[in-house]
Formats: C-alpha cells, sequence, structure tokens
C-alpha cells in the first residue's frame, strides 16, 4: 500500500477520500497524525490553494500528499463563495454559519437564478521539490435551495438540490455522492494519472 497524506483538516473530506480510495492500492491518512497544521491559503484560484497545500504536507511528512481545493460558486453572486466557501462566514465560521450567510445573500433571488456548482481541483505531489504535480479538476451543477434539507455530507450539501437525483447532496445515499459527486469525478481523473505515474517516491 502506498500511503498519501491528505492535505486537509476537514474530516468530511478524509472520510470521503478513504471510501473513493478503498479498492485502490493507495491508503490515506490525515496531516493532523503528523501534527501538521493547515498551510495557509494565500492563492487565488482553487489549483493555487491545492497545490501550496500539497507541498506544505509533503515538506512536513515526507509523504507523497493530496491536496484538495474545493468550494461552491454562486452564479447570482459571481461566483463567490468559491476559494473562501469555508470561511465565507468568518475564518472560525462553522458549516451552519455559512450556509446561513449564503441563504441571507440569497434572500431576493428567484428559484431561476439560483444556479451554482462545486467546483473541485485535486493536486497530487510525490514531494516538495515535484516539478510535476499532477492536476485535476471537475464540476458539479445544481441549484442553491431556500433553506436546508438533508442530515448527510458536509459543507453547502443541505443547501445544493441535485437535478438529476430531485434531492439535496445531504439527501444522497454517501455511495451514490461518491460516485457523481465533484470530488468523486476529479477522484476518478487523479486515479487514472496515477497509475501511469512510477515511482511514486523522489
Amino acid at each position: 500500500m502506498t500511503t498519501l497524506v491528505l492535505a486537509s483538516g476537514n474530516r468530511g473530506k478524509l472520510k470521503e477520500f478513504q471510501q473513493l480510495l478503498a479498492d485502490t492500492d493507495f491508503t490515506v491518512r490525515a496531516q493532523s497524525d503528523f501534527d501538521l497544521v493547515s498551510a495557509e491559503e494565500t492563492g487565488l484560484t482553487f489549483v493555487e490553494n491545492a497545490i501550496l497545500k500539497a507541498r506544505h504536507v509533503c515538506a512536513g511528512t515526507g509523504l507523497p500528499a493530496l491536496a484538495d481545493d474545493s468550494g461552491i460558486e454562486v452564479d447570482a453572486l459571481r461566483g463567490q463563495p468559491g476559494i473562501y466557501s469555508a470561511r465565507f462566514a468568518g475564518e472560525q465560521a462553522t458549516d451552519a454559519d455559512n450556509n446561513r450567510k449564503l441563504l441571507e445573500q440569497l434572500q431576493q433571488v428567484p428559484e431561476a437564478e439560483r444556479t451554482a456548482r462545486y467546483q473541485c481541483v485535486l493536486v497530487f505531489m510525490r514531494h516538495a521539490a515535484d516539478p510535476v504535480p499532477i492536476i485535476c479538476q471537475a464540476a458539479w451543477e445544481g441549484r442553491i435551495l431556500q433553506a436546508p434539507v438533508g442530515d448527510g455530507g458536509f459543507g453547502y450539501d443541505p443547501l445544493f438540490f441535485v437535478p438529476t437525483h430531485e434531492c439535496s447532496a445531504a439527501q444522497l445515499d454517501p455511495a451514490e455522492k461518491n460516485r457523481i459527486s465533484h470530488r468523486a469525478r476529479a477522484m476518478q481523473q487523479m486515479l487514472q494519472a496515477l497509475k501511469n505515474l512510477r515511482p511514486l517516491s523522489p
């Protein structure tokens, strides 16, 4: 088994990645297992932040790193919260805080204009000086509901309506979410790329 360190402190993301990689030769550990604090996200794009996080973890652990930078883009808010999704309502904001702020900002927006999408960028780096990190990106189209629905998932899932399934992302069975989500689609690309990458260490 090849150990990858997930460059995130988000337990929901860790669980999803562990499920997505369950049938592969890769095992995922959290950066907190190595007493690493999260990298400062100073980039202006999902790609920049994912690279910063992956490099930080590689340097701190000496192991290959998998970094995810993802968020939700709302068309009526000109793409916000975007890269600031996790801290939309402040640096210490909870999911509930962020969902509440999003609903407040969309109070006057009609149903037809509440289109949105989840974005995910994954970056894999073999080591901190890896000159060719693997970068994969995928999106998941939907719209923002008027109120939270469902108890599953995390982040904005209770507000994200999935038209193909006529329910919120928080109402999806975890296995189905791990098949159709932005993160799942990006991971499918990543797994294909990793199959062609040898060796996995510097």
